[in-house]
């Protein structure tokens, strides 16, 4: 399987879990959130249970609405979560999902211990030596800590209209700059993780799963999730209405929809047995 190399990648000066008030923005519409995002791939679900021997006890760190924990839960796993984001959270109660509001840096494990330490989406808003640190308080020798993300990629011409409209909007944003690899915008998240699991060393070394799979976007399906990303922290209103709007025009000037190529990439590592 392959490692994640030690070199350091460049990085940007920001640190995006200092970036708090992009972290606590999520909350602000739960049920959109919950009914626009994308699940993760079956596959990746199952093999991180098939490879975490007795895997029953999950934490899910950043459990937000409770996407990934649903699909842990239908494989048969018991999934606490811990989430910054009190409205976020409540959601997640209301629908049956066990949830303690907190960051998890400062989150009171109480001397539970879990099989598996997951987070989906949400592992980059967490101090990475100090997140790791305390998902190897949490595990049980041999336990496994798995971090994921789903990093997205349209087709060119479909990226390059995107683009286009960022450019006009938000010219500095990432978004502005058509990225040739699916993976490549979460590739920092991923070795910045790896680095925290190595530095703790309570680990052994960290690998890296990637799941390949796709997800076809009617016009509107697009403009439902869009406001659930990170983009309406980021933009004031009337800003945001114009990049939906341009967004918008030019999904329909490709058909009306399309299919995004998402790749799932996972950062994962074991907890070493006890000394």
């Amino acid at each position: 399987m392959p490692t994640i190399p030690p070199e350091r990648a460049r990085f940007s000066e920001l640190k995006p879990h200092q970036a708090r008030q992009i972290a606590e923005s999520f909350g602000s519409d739960p049920e959109r959130y919950d009914r626009a995002r994308p699940r993760y791939p079956d596959a990746m679900v199952e093999r991180i249970v098939a490879e975490t021997p007795g895997a029953a006890d999950v934490l899910d760190v950043g459990i937000g609405t409770g996407i990934a924990a649903r699909q842990f839960q239908e494989v048969g796993c018991k999934v606490l979560g811990v989430e910054v984001d009190a409205r976020m959270a409540a959601w997640a109660k209301e629908r049956g999902l066990q949830v303690e509001v907190a960051a998890f840096e400062a989150w009171d494990r109480a001397d539970r211990v879990f099989d598996a330490v997951v987070s989906g989406q949400a592992w980059h808003w967490v101090a990475p030596v100090t997140g790791a640190a305390k998902a190897a308080e949490a595990l049980r020798p041999g336990g496994r800590l798995a971090v994921f993300w789903n990093a997205g990629q349209p087709s060119p011409d479909v990226a390059e209209a995107l683009s286009e409209v960022y450019r006009q909007v938000m010219p500095d944003a990432p978004a502005s700059r058509q990225s040739t690899t699916s993976s490549d915008g979460y590739s920092a998240f991923c070795i910045r993780a790896a680095d925290g699991i190595r530095e703790v060393g309570a680990f052994g070394e960290p690998e890296q799963w990637r799941f390949d799979w796709e997800r076809p976007y009617t016009r509107d399906e697009w403009l439902d999730q869009l406001p659930t990303t990170g983009l309406r922290a980021q933009l004031p209103p009337a800003k945001l209405t114009e990049a939906l709007a341009g967004i918008g025009a030019a999904i329909d000037a490709v058909g009306g929809s399309f299919t995004m190529r998402y790749t799932t990439l996972v950062v994962t590592a074991t907890r070493a047995n006890a000394s």
